[in-house]
């Protein structure tokens, strides 16, 4: 009898996956934000992120970073897509950047960045005037 739970429970060990093999899932960031920029760049707001196994978090963004830049900017539709989630805490934290930008009035404006596993691509309209070469970081908290 011994044997044969001590051989059920090895199977078992063995048909369960592994924790890094859970699953991914799908998540989404709604944002709007606004900044700043004179060679120092700086921008926050706020955002909603959602997951399609039904988690949601309501989150402050910000992004901060040096080069040449120069402006002013607005964004109030942004939209982002994360990739390499297992939870919706793996998220949180900073990303870093890279970007190059122009604008004036009306623009419109795509990021992909990365935070070890996780990436995230953002995409956005907005108002403003901005022209520069920026390297940072991505700030998402509670």
């Amino acid at each position: 009898m011994r044997r044969l739970l001590a051989f059920a429970a090895l199977a078992l060990a063995c048909a369960a996956p592994p924790a890094s093999a859970q699953r991914l899932i799908d998540c989404e960031m709604t944002f709007s934000m606004s900044g700043w920029s004179a060679f120092y760049k700086t921008s926050s707001g706020t955002g909603t992120i959602r997951c399609d196994n039904g988690q949601r978090m309501q989150v402050q963004i910000g992004s901060k970073g040096g080069g040449l830049s120069f402006g002013k900017s607005r964004i109030a539709d942004g939209r982002g897509e994360f990739s390499g989630v297992q939870r919706i805490e793996d998220v949180l934290g900073t990303y870093v950047t890279a970007e190059a930008h122009a604008g004036a009035v009306k623009s419109a404006k795509a990021q992909v960045m990365t935070k070890g596993e996780v990436s995230l691509a953002l995409g956005g309209k907005g108002e403003g005037f901005d022209l520069g070469v920026v390297f940072g970081k991505f700030t998402i908290s509670k």
